[in-house]
């Protein structure tokens, strides 16, 4: 069972999945994959969701939340791995997915493939993945989202 709520962002309305562990998705409307996986849901308020739209909150005001809402990753370990990994890309700064798939032992295209499926937009902070050299390459919510986030975090001008 999954518990739903949505919110307002500078950048659109999102949508926010829970299931009784934590938070197991934020989605832009319309980005792509959008909620894929999601299960039987309600309309519910738990925790976790309120601890999820105070991080947007606090994160949208341009500033480090300081904190993460309880995570309930769902998907094959190898995803599980990369999702994992990039929580440990820190604030306003960037890695390459060809960087990140040398530290993870596999290689660019996997990660890439798995970082465009990350159900954890933002959170799991997935736009802090660029392409060689730099490149702003690769986002379900698409590349004007991604430079958004990059340059309210200060990582880009």
């Amino acid at each position: 069972m999954y518990y739903l709520s949505r919110c307002g962002s500078p950048l659109g309305e999102m949508l926010l999945a829970a299931d009784e562990q934590g938070l197991s998705g934020l989605w832009f409307e319309g980005q792509k994959y959008f909620a894929a996986g999601l299960g039987e849901a309600v309309g519910a308020e738990t925790e976790a969701l309120a601890l999820a739209r105070r991080w947007l909150d606090i994160y949208f005001s341009g500033r480090e939340p300081g904190f993460r809402p309880p995570l309930s990753l769902h998907g094959t370990p190898f995803r599980v791995r990369v999702w994992t990994a990039l929580l440990e890309i820190p604030y306003g700064r960037t890695v390459t997915y060809g960087g990140l798939a040398e530290r993870l032992g596999s290689s660019p295209r996997a990660v890439g493939s798995a970082v465009g499926r990350n159900p954890i937009s933002i959170i799991v902070p997935c736009h802090r993945v660029l392409g060689a050299g730099g490149g702003l390459t690769g986002y379900a919510g698409g590349l004007e989202k991604k430079a958004y986030l990059l340059r309210l975090e200060g990582a880009i001008a």
